[in-house]
């Protein structure tokens, strides 16, 4: 580091913001600074009910039986919508980066544009996929070429959940 101008520009953002102190009688000492959360601050995490599973394959039977929960930072969310969560399972999605055993977080919605990643349902099977809507055909697209796009010819059993708007993962099991 040539220069220790940056972090100090960072430490007096932060100490500015309250998240640091100035130890006394030390030499370049900082506290890290323990703020109770005020009763007016909202909430900084949103909690996600996980509600089920979802294929990344072939569409399987939809189940809503909330598993538990995640706790999400609301940095990473752009609306505070009833968020909820689907475990994958399946892999017709890895190439979007959506792998067996991830859970997706979804935006509730009924309608998507062409790209988006959703969530459908097909009769009673819930299925996650790219959407597809071209001269009124509606596909659902999988990102792996050893899957085959879901058409959809009956749109009375057909129903977009939500869309895709994050994707969660643990990388030890």
């Amino acid at each position: 580091m040539s220069s220790t101008y940056g972090v100090q520009r960072h430490i007096d953002a932060l100490k500015k913001k309250g998240y640091l102190s100035k130890e006394n009688n030390t030499s370049r000492g900082l506290c890290l600074v323990r703020e109770e959360s005020s009763r007016n601050e909202p909430d900084p995490f949103s909690q996600i009910p996980v509600v089920g599973r979802v294929a990344a394959g072939l569409p399987i039977t939809a189940m809503e039986n909330i598993e538990g929960s995640l706790l999400v930072d609301n940095n990473f969310l752009r609306h505070r919508d009833n968020h909820f969560a689907l475990k994958v399972k399946g892999d017709s999605m890895i190439d979007d980066g959506i792998f067996d055993g991830d859970f997706v977080i979804v935006s509730p919605s009924v309608d998507a544009h062409n790209g988006e990643i959703v969530v459908a349902r097909i009769l009673d099977e819930v299925t996650v996929k790219r959407f597809s809507n071209k001269n009124g055909q509606i596909q659902l697209l999988p990102a792996n070429k050893q899957f085959k796009p879901i058409i959809i010819n009956n749109l009375e059993n057909f129903t977009i959940i939500g869309k895709v708007v994050g994707v969660m993962r643990w990388l030890l099991h």
